[in-house]
């Protein structure tokens, strides 16, 4: 995908073939994109075939995609909700982080765990 150290074959901004705007709902960078099994059209884009062979073995998010890829990561949001839309890929949103543990809840948990002795 590059020609060199920091250097690019394809500018980014051909990747999204000139919009300022996904075709669909935009995708927030740490959404897990999922390929599917149906088979890539013959005029599917470089940019495109390779996101989808990227994520054959699994799910990647879309920032990890966009580091393999070389790509912004802008880029690949627009790759991924077009291969979306045409049901090349599946798209999860990210997952939520942990919430804070309530302290209490631990302590009488170990309580009980040290009563059962």
């Amino acid at each position: 995908m590059s020609s060199g150290p920091g250097r690019r074959l394809i500018p980014a901004y051909l990747v999204t073939g000139g919009r300022s705007r996904p075709a669909g709902p935009a995708l927030d960078r740490l959404a897990v994109l999922v390929r599917t099994d149906t088979a890539l059209p013959p005029d599917t884009g470089s940019e495109q075939r390779g996101l989808c062979e990227l994520l054959a073995p699994g799910s990647l998010t879309v920032v990890e995609c966009a580091a393999h890829l070389d790509l912004p990561v802008s880029a690949t949001i627009f790759l991924a909700t077009d291969l979306a839309a045409a049901g090349l890929l599946l798209t999860r949103p990210p997952i939520p982080g942990a919430g804070e543990i309530d302290r209490s809840l631990v302590e009488r948990l170990l309580v009980g765990l040290r009563s059962l002795h």
